[in-house]
């Protein structure tokens, strides 16, 4: 070794640091591309309709005024949170096709 050197980095260790480094912006571009989709899903034949982005950000409930029933607000609030919960699982299970490409179907925690 050369004095003044730190240690030599063999030519196949930049090449992998360099694939690693590709993989990981390839991933962060794909989180955001679902990030940006949106996710809808309805529920009561379509009498509420509820939208999230990739981010699981609910951005629109839709209800139409047929399902609103002064005597009946516990199934009111039942269809919402079926619909949020279908719209919200979506949008998980898009994050995880994708991302699960670049990992291999491994879990990882706190990456998606």
């Amino acid at each position: 070794m050369a004095k003044g050197r730190g240690p030599m980095v063999p030519g196949n260790m930049n090449n992998m640091m360099k694939q690693v480094q590709k993989m990981q912006r390839d991933m962060q571009e794909a989180q955001e591309k679902v990030e940006q989709q949106s996710f809808e899903t309805t529920a009561g034949g379509g009498a509420i309709k509820v939208t999230v982005n990739g981010k699981k950000e609910i951005v629109a409930i839709e209800l139409k005024p047929e399902i609103v029933d002064p005597d009946d607000v516990e199934m009111l609030q039942d269809l919402i949170l079926v619909a949020i919960n279908d719209a919200l699982k979506n949008a998980d299970e898009e994050m995880s096709k994708v991302l699960g490409k670049f990992t291999g179907g491994m879990n990882i925690p706190g990456l998606f």
